[in-house]
Parts: C-alpha cells; structure tokens; sequence
C-alpha cells in the first residue's frame, strides 16, 4: 500500500535519461529525478522515497528526509507568508509545506522556527500542516503510572515552565523545578510520569523520581566506572552541565547518588573525581 506523505518502498520499473519510475501502487507510476536517484540503479531494485504531491497536485517522489511525515511533529521555519497562509520548510527542495491560516495558532511571521503538526486533509487530500495542536491532543483518558518511560516533544514554553506532548497523545507539563539540560522548543527526548493530577493533567519529570531514580542512577555510575577502569573525573564539585552530559540527571540526583554508594563502601570521593573500591 503507497502513502503519501510518508517514506514508501518503491520498485524502479522504468529508466529514462532524466530518472527512474517508481511502481506507485493505485497512483500508477511515479518519477524520480536523476538528481534524487540513488547511483546505479537499476529496474527491479527498490528505493525508499517520500511521496508528496507537487504544485500541479500530482504525486512526487524525493530521496530527500522531511522534518516530519504525516502523522509526527516537526520544527520548521516560517519561509514566506501569503493568503493562503504560511509556508514552512520541511526538508523537501520542491515543495515548502502550507500551514493553511485556519490552521494557524497565533500570527506566523516569516523567518520564524515553531512547531509543526504534518496531516492529510480529508476533504482536499493536500498535505498541509497545523499548529493547532489542542485539536489532536487529550482526547482519550491519560492511562499512565507513576515512573512510566514517554516520548516528549517540547511544544511551549510559559512562566508555569515547558508544555511538553506526551506520546504523541496527551498535553504534560515539566515545571522549572524538574528542568535539567537545555531544552527548546521541538526538542524530542524521553521522560517521565511525575503525577496525574485529579483533574487528568499530567505533571512531568526528565529523571525518574523517588528511590526508582537513585536505583537507576547507581546502576549507570557502578556500569561507567567499570568501563572507565574504575574512576570518573566526576564528583559533587562538578558543573551540572558536565553531570548531565554524562549521566542526563541533575546536580543534585548524582550528589545523593554517589554519596548513597560512598556509604555503602562502593566509592570513594576525592578532589579529582570518584574512584571504584575494589
């Protein structure tokens, strides 16, 4: 089955001196540019492409990776504004992407890099994309527990701290108190269940909380200290930027770590770093 507005794998059925034509399912055939053709191809073979469709509404191919296919979000920049609406840059030379104005949350000016929601439209079949996010999103309960592992995509930021789409499904909110690390709008990273608040909304942490947290962050100090032949050049001295670009956890977490395993005889600490008791 061929679906625009995703990465197919497609047969080369034909050559000619200007590209390839790709077998595209019910849309019939489908042309490669040379400039976009893998070198050497030959009839037969299979090539992932992008499907979209062009300015004259037929189906086009591209070896090209968008920002986001139909279905994910993607941070795009604001290339040009007409009537119509915006367009953004998603990764495809061809063709910029509309983010029609019905579509539009708040006034998009160009040069702009803002979050991207990539769809089909139902009743035109134009691949278009939305910043209207509120639409997509809690609508089915929030099924998680405490500590569970998501997928986040940094949306907004606000006073309260960053709003954050959970598994692609659900609005959450990482409060300052839990931010770590440089985050940004269109950042995608993996964090966790806090709490669900009796009002559905969910509250979001980038570590894991409570005693699961320390336990996780012991297992990756014992498990680094072995690789590294036994010393980190580590301690509770350290910047939180050089704890986080080691171990993705805050300052303090790796302080009550390392001087939960020093108590336990695992480590030792010093000025230079920690060391692994043998």
């Amino acid at each position: 089955m061929v679906n625009v507005g995703q990465v197919n794998k497609l047969e080369v059925i034909r050559k000619a001196d200007f590209g390839v034509f790709l077998d595209a399912g019910d849309y019939g055939s489908t042309l490669l540019p040379n400039k976009h053709a893998p070198e050497g191809v030959e009839v037969g073979q299979t090539v992932d492409v992008f499907l979209y469709f062009d300015s004259e509404n037929q189906l086009a191919a591209t070896t090209e990776t968008p920002v986001a296919q139909v279905g994910e979000w993607g941070l795009m920049e604001v290339v040009g504004v007409n009537s119509t609406g915006a367009f953004v840059n998603w990764g495809v030379t061809a063709k910029d992407l509309l983010v029609p104005y019905s579509e539009q949350r708040g006034t998009l000016r160009e040069g702009s890099n803002i979050l991207v929601y990539v769809y089909s439209d139902k009743a035109s079949g134009r691949i278009v994309g939305t910043t209207k996010f509120n639409k997509l999103l809690d609508n089915t309960p929030a099924n998680y527990t405490v500590n569970q592992q998501v997928s986040l995509i940094i949306a907004e930021r606000s006073d309260l701290g960053y709003k954050a789409i959970v598994n692609g499904e659900h609005w959450g909110m990482i409060f300052p108190s839990d931010v770590f690390g440089k985050l940004f709008i269109g950042k995608q990273l993996k964090g966790y269940i806090k709490s669900i608040r009796d009002d559905g909304k969910i509250n979001l942490s980038l570590q894991k909380i409570g005693v699961a947290k320390m336990d996780e962050l012991s297992t990756k100090v014992m498990d680094l200290l072995e690789k590294k032949g036994g010393f980190l050049p580590l301690n509770d001295k350290s910047s939180p930027d050089a704890i986080f670009t080691t171990f993705r956890t805050s300052k303090g977490t790796f302080k009550k770590t390392i001087g939960g395993l020093y108590k336990q005889g695992k480590i030792t600490i010093d000025k230079e770093g920690i060391n692994l008791v043998k």
